[in-house]
């Protein structure tokens, strides 16, 4: 017995070693989710985390394995297929598994930025028109937990701000006023909250976001860069659902609510920003800011008949902004600047099928956009700077659709009225009570798009659209001598017209057109010519503009913005539509462009145009992007490189040009800019996301030299825009989770974690020269200068 002891000991200090080492068979067999077929030479991986060794499947789709006995994740992996994961528990006896893989061509795309399928990508007869994937988007990094629309376009190629806080995008060498934005056709003015922060879509409801950026559809028009075309969700019909979401900026709800089940349902959808207390802890710069926003969402949507359906949407927004890093209001003596502004859009639109080919559809639109400016005295009185852009339009479209071919006819009629700006004094003795003319206008068009394929090869669309623009009275219109500096000293004469008249008229056609060419079943070559006219635009001499900044019609004086596009491309689609590659290049060519006389000050200005310059611009770039669109990995990498310049001459003296009428850097000048995503999907319930955003630094005034004033330096300005900030880069982080064990029950929730500028790059927004105990010193601002985390959470319950 003895001799056996030390045997016994050995046995019963490493049975349970001996026991963990137990060796258990895996059997399974892997198979495609749609047909049943067995799947030969799929990868099968085991506990990947733990680097132990796989094997693959035979002919027959079998595989088999030996493994310790305890919990195991089981990964089956093939080419075209998405990977499966299972977890499995082996503890004595055999086990066999079965692993069903899902074809890659089943599923959605899975890319923010897509060319709207492998059809339209390769062979539809237009070029520089993408598709935002709401559904992608939000598995992206987003500042601050909240998902933004603007901030997807800028990882387009072609799409640029001039820094983190810009009041909307420029688009392939267009100003921020040159995009048409519309929301469920209505007009947005001011695409943002919280001085561009933040976009004012409600990112829960939005159906789609198309932007047209090449060609441009005949049936928009009105501005002369791009377009983009957002569309909100029709509300269920037949269930009730409630989601809603918090984050550090802001908390939202939307609700479905079938009213007649298949006939008549509403969706409500709200958002609002509280949290402006916890601005300091973002950036220093933000610690004097108070800001609070809030945008709901209304839209019906009545199935009258078979035939006819009623859609009414009803948008509104307001914020409210008050800082001490911008100036008051000229001779008021304020305590700090509170910037007010709401948005009322209101759409109803009148669907009706004529034939199984022909379709009629009706549609009225109002808009009014009222932004003030506030300055709230010692006193506690408030002077305020009221201005607004009012927008009606009726417009019809009528579509023909044929197997190879579509016509699309229409007509619409807009008309503007803009009051610039009324100061009220309040109860202050010392500020007087000023108005500026209000301007009235109307814009007529009709449209003709007509698309033909006339063979397999060849494709051409073809657009004309037609716009008359009417400037309009009451107004007074001042005449000056030719040559010279507008001002008050040049009026040679003025004309008054009466309320209807018209003082200018301005118009002409419009054309567009496509051309395809393929070149093999997964390439094409496309060609593109595009025109557009403007007669609506922003006066700033700002950087980027403010909510409140001034809105302008064209008119005797002030010319409109005429803009013509060409573009060519190439497009090619591989692995089974997996891939995409897209290379285009443009030029763009835009007369009367607007810009500003040196020392321009717009405010309660009665006749603009002595401030205003007015020159041409010349924009040109090459874009290209190699993007993977379905997969557990997704993502995409892209290249611009793009020049805008303006040069403005009117005259010799310094009044009259820029630069002394030598072309000149555009404030949104960037040559180069690169945008890249990774999303990983680990499993149903984990996503991880990471975004990389590069460009060259926009253009600055700085000084060329000093002048000294009793003793006081201060910056002598004699070129625009003649340096340049730092390159700008930024990488985001995101991990979403979704709730285990819920996605079969009526509430799913999603957790998102984000980190915004993961190594906490400090990106220069502005340099400003400010002369402090005579002397004058330059200093950069930086918005998000450090790292900034967020959590936010967002549920359905249906």
């Amino acid at each position: 017995m003895s001799r056996h002891l030390p045997a016994l000991i050995i046995f019963l200090l490493f049975s349970p070693v001996l026991q963990a080492q137990m060796m258990v068979n895996l059997n399974g067999i892997v198979r495609d989710s749609a047909t049943g077929k067995p799947l030969a030479g799929a990868a099968i991986v085991v506990d990947y985390r733990k680097a132990l060794t796989g094997t693959s499947t035979n002919e027959q789709g079998r595989f088999s394995i030996d493994l310790p006995a305890g919990d195991h994740i089981v990964v089956a992996r093939l080419v075209g297929f998405t990977p499966v994961r299972k977890n499995v528990r082996l503890s004595s006896d055999p086990v066999t598994i079965q692993l069903n893989l899902i074809t890659v061509e089943s599923q959605l795309e899975e890319v923010v930025v897509t060319t709207k399928g492998f059809d339209k990508t390769v062979r539809q007869p237009i070029l520089g028109v993408n598709q935002i994937n709401m559904s992608a988007l939000r598995k992206l990094p987003a500042a601050l937990g909240e998902v933004d629309l603007l901030r997807g376009l800028q990882m387009l190629p072609g799409v640029s701000s001039v820094g983190e806080a810009s009041n909307g995008v420029n688009i392939r060498g267009g100003t921020t006023d040159q995009n048409l934005i519309l929301l469920d056709d209505t007009p947005i003015f001011n695409p943002t909250h919280m001085f561009g922060l933040f976009s004012i879509f409600p990112s829960e409801v939005i159906s789609t976001a198309d932007l047209y950026k090449g060609n441009v559809p005949a049936r928009f028009g009105g501005r002369a860069a791009s377009v983009l075309d957002v569309s909100l969700r029709n509300p269920s019909l037949d269930q009730f659902s409630l989601s809603g979401g918090v984050s550090l900026v802001s908390n939202k709800f939307t609700a479905d609510i079938p009213i007649v089940k298949g006939k008549f349902g509403i969706l409500v959808s709200g958002r609002g920003a509280f949290n402006d207390f916890l601005l300091p802890i973002v950036s220093d710069r933000l610690a004097n800011i108070r800001a609070k926003f809030g945008d709901a969402v209304l839209k019906a949507f009545w199935r009258i008949d078979n035939r006819n359906t009623l859609t009414v949407t009803a948008y509104g927004s307001k914020d409210l902004f008050r800082t001490d890093l911008l100036a008051n209001l000229p001779n008021v003596n304020g305590t700090a600047t509170r910037y007010d502004h709401q948005t009322v859009n209101v759409m109803a639109r009148w669907f009706r099928t004529l034939s199984s080919r022909l379709n009629l559809q009706t549609t009225g639109i109002y808009v009014h956009y009222v932004p003030k400016i506030l300055s709230p005295e010692l006193s506690g009185n408030v002077v305020s700077l009221r201005s607004s852009v009012l927008q009606r339009q009726i417009k019809s479209n009528l579509n023909f659709q044929l197997t190879d071919q579509k016509l699309e006819l229409g007509v619409s009629g807009t008309h503007y009225r803009i009051e610039p700006g009324t100061l009220y004094p309040g109860r202050s003795e010392s500020v007087n009570y000023i108005t500026t003319p209000t301007e009235n206008a109307l814009e007529l068009a009709i449209h003709a798009d007509y698309e033909r394929s006339f063979s397999d090869r060849l494709a051409v669309s073809l657009g004309i659209r037609y716009s008359q623009f009417l400037s309009m009275g009451p107004s007074l219109v001042r005449q000056y001598a030719p040559g010279e500096t507008r001002d008050d000293f040049s009026v040679i004469d003025s004309t008054r017209y009466g309320a209807g008249q018209i003082s200018k008229q301005y118009g002409g056609p419009e054309p567009r057109i496509g051309i395809r060419y393929t070149l093999g079943p997964n390439s094409s070559l496309k060609f593109g010519y595009n025109m557009m006219r403007q007669y609506l635009q922003v006066v700033t001499n700002t950087t980027t503009p403010l909510p409140t900044s001034r809105w302008k019609t064209s008119d005797p004086n002030i010319k409109p913005q005429i803009s013509q596009l060409l573009t060519a491309g190439y497009f090619l689609s591989f692995k089974e539509n997996i891939y995409e590659l897209t290379l285009e290049g443009y030029w763009r060519a835009t007369e009367h462009i607007i810009d500003y006389r040196p020392g321009a000050d717009f405010l309660l200005q009665p006749y603009p145009e002595t401030q205003l310059l007015q020159g041409r611009s010349k924009a040109y770039g090459i874009e290209t992007m190699i993007s993977k669109k379905k997969g557990e990995l997704t993502g995409w990498l892209n290249y611009t490189y793009a020049r805008t310049l303006n040069q403005v001459y009117e005259g010799a003296s310094i009044e009259q040009n820029v630069n002394a009428g030598n072309w000149y850097k555009a404030s949104y000048d960037r040559p180069h800019t690169v945008n890249a995503n990774m999303t990983i999907d680990v499993d149903r319930h984990n996503s991880f996301g990471f975004t990389f955003a590069y460009s060259t630094g926009r253009p600055y005034s700085a000084p060329t030299g000093y002048v000294t004033i009793d003793g006081a330096q201060y910056p002598y300005y004699g070129e625009r825009n003649n340096e340049r900030l730092p390159a700008y880069h930024r990488l985001d982080f995101a991990w979403n989770i979704y709730s285990p064990g819920m996605r079969k029950r009526r509430w799913e929730g999603r957790w998102a974690f984000t980190v915004y500028n993961l190594y906490g790059h400090k990106n220069v927004y502005s340099v400003f020269f400010k002369t402090e105990n005579n002397k004058t010193n330059a200093y950069k601002l930086q918005i998000f200068a450090a790292p900034i985390a967020s959590l936010s959470y967002n549920f359905v319950f249906k």
